[in-house]
């Protein structure tokens, strides 16, 4: 590949992160009809909250708001790779390099800022439940959730505006797709300051949201330990799909910091595979888990079903 060390303005960035790839073509086939049930199923869960009056609720639009982040989530990178993976098309301009590390970090964060905000929702619901579409109505929802995508909007602002002073060297990035670390090491600096940025922007989101989920949590159980049997278990079945949805997310980004922080040495392959997981698991995952879970959005999809095929 060629490079360039001359600190000329990069015109465009070439992506070599699968070049090792034995098969490319299936590993991309395979993620393009991951990312395609991921629009789909997202796409679908959207539909059934804003068309049905009766789930215009502060839970179900926090719903809709997080399947919107897992198709921002996984459209950042998903295209790219699918790209590079199926087609062979490895060039990406550097605005739309830059923009893609904007969009794939605003993802991130979000995703742990819906996360939090809808352990939340769940914690003003059990503990209160009287005054909880009183504390919680629909127009303080969407004021939150406006305010936490400006929050999050504005944290993520800080890599573009980090990278774009700094000169380049290199024209490839050895990664999957356009993201900090990478685009960082295609510079003339020396990359260990913006890494550390990047740690602490990621660990402050990452844990910190946990924290509060788990406080909330804490919270929960504490105000139920003393009613019966019933009220617990209807508690659990409330907090149950959210649980679920943490872990999702929780478990491979705590795998992947864990593994990095206690220098464990992986094969380009096997980040690659932690990394796509990280992305396409819980954003598949998660429609599957509120249709199910969920009552009133199961007894939506069934009523759509029984129209189409009244037999």
């Amino acid at each position: 590949m060629s490079q360039n060390v001359s600190r000329k303005p990069i015109a465009e960035f070439i992506i070599t992160g699968f070049d090792t790839f034995e098969k490319p073509l299936a590993v991309g086939i395979v993620i393009f009809v991951v990312y395609m049930l991921v629009m789909l199923t997202n796409f679908a869960n959207i539909c059934f909250i804003v068309f049905d009056k009766r789930l215009h609720q502060p839970m179900y639009f926090f719903i809709c708001n997080l399947a919107v982040v897992d198709m921002l989530f996984c459209t950042s990178s998903c295209p790219t790779i699918i790209s590079v993976l199926v087609v062979g098309y490895k060039t990406i301009s550097f605005s739309s390099c830059i923009l893609q590390m904007f969009a794939f970090g605003l993802g991130f964060v979000m995703e742990v800022y819906t996360i939090s905000i809808m352990a939340f929702d769940r914690l003003i619901a059990i503990v209160n439940p009287l005054r909880y579409h009183s504390i919680l109505t629909n127009f303080r929802s969407v004021l939150l959730t406006f305010v936490l995508w400006i929050l999050g909007s504005a944290t993520m602002a800080v890599l573009p505006a980090t990278v774009l002073p700094l000169p380049f060297c290199y024209s490839t990035l050895k990664f999957m797709f356009c993201d900090y670390g990478s685009v960082v090491r295609a510079t003339c600096v020396d990359p260990n300051p913006y890494f550390d940025l990047l740690s602490i922007l990621s660990s402050f989101s990452l844990f910190g949201t946990f924290v509060f989920i788990c406080g909330s949590y804490v919270w929960i159980v504490s105000a139920i330990k003393m009613t019966s049997i019933g009220s617990k278990q209807k508690v659990f079945n409330t907090c149950f799909s959210h649980l679920m949805v943490v872990t999702c997310y929780y478990g491979p980004s705590f795998v992947i910091t864990v593994l990095t922080r206690v220098g464990v040495v992986l094969t380009l392959e096997e980040r690659h595979g932690l990394r796509l997981g990280a992305i396409l698991g819980p954003s598949l995952v998660n429609p599957f888990i509120y249709c199910l879970r969920t009552k009133e959005i199961r007894n939506r999809l069934m009523r759509m079903i029984s129209k189409v095929n009244p037999f």
